[in-house]
């Protein structure tokens, strides 16, 4: 009865891409990319004097079967608390025994009032057991490891509230960013530095996506479109060659450099795509090599034309004058507008694109770019949004940055 119930609550996944529940093995869990909710029998709790549940969940986190599990950053663990159990267990063996009386009502000749008052504490008892459910299983298991070279511990953490277990548990998560199901460009580049993460001056998107379900230091990700979109938004940003990276198809070791280079998200990629992440000191000289040699190209093509044409010069200028004109090409630009704050993404890549690449393209262009970020909050920010704002911006590097309380 109990699995049953817990089966009926776990319908209702979260942000988990799947939930499994009271699994026999681990061969029942499967090991792949996307974050998966592991629901411990209730025979197996948590408690500061009793281990069962870590013993349980330190033998799914380490293999698959007979196989060792790869991917160990995918895994959550619910487990029930010990002593909530064996309240749950009592309000249990009180629903059956209810359950019993009213199902076998007329062996037991029971008359119209007491098989009413059978039925109402048959209520009674299943409403205390639903109940009981999320109070009893209030421990998530975490598997932890602060740094590379930490040991693998873990980490638990007491659900409080009522509600679906897995969307609880999932809600939890992600307020202490414990699960991300948004990752920015600029975090990516951070990781791939300090880790790190590159091999060599790239690294392919195959093993990005490896690498984070992998390793329990990283990051613990939604799924693998998580980090497929930190790569997109890290190569399209306006400021790549600071903190993000350029996409290539893929790397000539014969000639040492990269084939099919783009700048500014120019290359759809997919999980087991081997398009590579390239770090921007490699990336961008070859680019700026390659802009050149094609503008000056251009040039030595439009000189031909003229000449071919009988328009280049061949005779004195208007006014009688055989010196050349001045040249009175701009020498500046700039540019302000502002951006749809709901698709940031969209319209600052389109602006990259579209105006920036153009100038940057230029011989010898210096371009500077600054995103000024204003916000009126009428009901004030959360402290957790406080928090994480702060520490993003500290992380991304920004020049200033600051909350005000008017």
């Amino acid at each position: 009865e109990l699995e049953r119930r817990l089966r009926s609550n776990l319908q209702a996944r979260g942000d988990f891409a799947g939930v499994h529940p009271v699994p026999s093995s681990g061969a029942d869990v499967p090991d792949d990319f996307d974050v998966r909710l592991v629901v411990l029998s209730a025979e197996q709790p948590h408690s500061r004097d009793s281990d069962l549940a870590l013993g349980a969940a330190q033998a799914i986190l380490e293999t698959r079967g007979n196989t060792p599990r790869l991917y160990r950053n995918t895994l959550v663990f619910l487990a029930a608390d010990k002593v909530r159990h064996q309240d749950l267990d009592e309000a249990l063996r009180k629903f059956l025994a209810w359950q019993s009386i009213v199902d076998e009502k007329n062996q037991l000749n029971l008359d119209p009032h007491q098989s009413r008052q059978a039925e109402t504490q048959l209520k009674a008892a299943d409403d205390t057991v639903t109940a009981r459910l999320p109070e009893t299983y209030q421990w998530l298991l975490l598997p932890d490891q602060p740094k590379p070279d930490s040991p693998v511990t873990w980490k638990p953490i007491r659900l409080t509230g009522s509600g679906a277990l897995a969307e609880r548990a999932s809600r939890r998560l992600r307020t202490d960013e414990l699960l991300v199901m948004s990752f920015h460009g600029s975090i990516l580049r951070h990781h791939l530095d300090q880790v790190p993460l590159w091999r060599g001056d790239h690294v392919s998107v195959r093993q990005l996506v490896d690498d984070f379900a992998k390793y329990v230091y990283l990051p613990r990700l939604g799924s693998p479109s998580v980090l497929l979109g930190a790569i997109q938004a890290g190569s399209a940003s306006m400021v790549w060659r600071k903190d993000g990276f350029a996409l290539a198809e893929s790397h000539d070791e014969t000639e040492g450099r990269y084939r099919g280079l783009r700048e500014f998200g120019e290359i759809e990629v997919s999980p087991e795509s081997s398009v590579l992440l390239v770090k921007p000191e490699v990336a961008g000289p070859q680019l700026d090599a390659e802009r050149s040699r094609s503008d000056t190209g251009s040039e030595k093509t439009a000189g031909q034309t003229e000449g071919e044409t009988g328009k280049a010069e061949s005779g004195p200028l208007p006014g009688g004058s055989e010196e050349a004109r001045p040249d009175h090409k701009p020498r500046r630009f700039h540019g302000a507008v502002t951006l749809d704050a709901t698709r940031v993404g969209r319209d600052a890549s389109q602006i990259a694109e579209e105006v920036i690449a153009h100038i940057a393209g230029l011989v010898g262009a210096n371009v500077k770019v600054t995103l000024e970020i204003q916000a009126d909050i009428p009901n004030g920010a959360p402290e957790n949004v406080v928090r994480t704002v702060t520490e993003n911006s500290q992380t991304l590097k920004f020049n200033s940055h600051g909350f005000e309380e008017s």
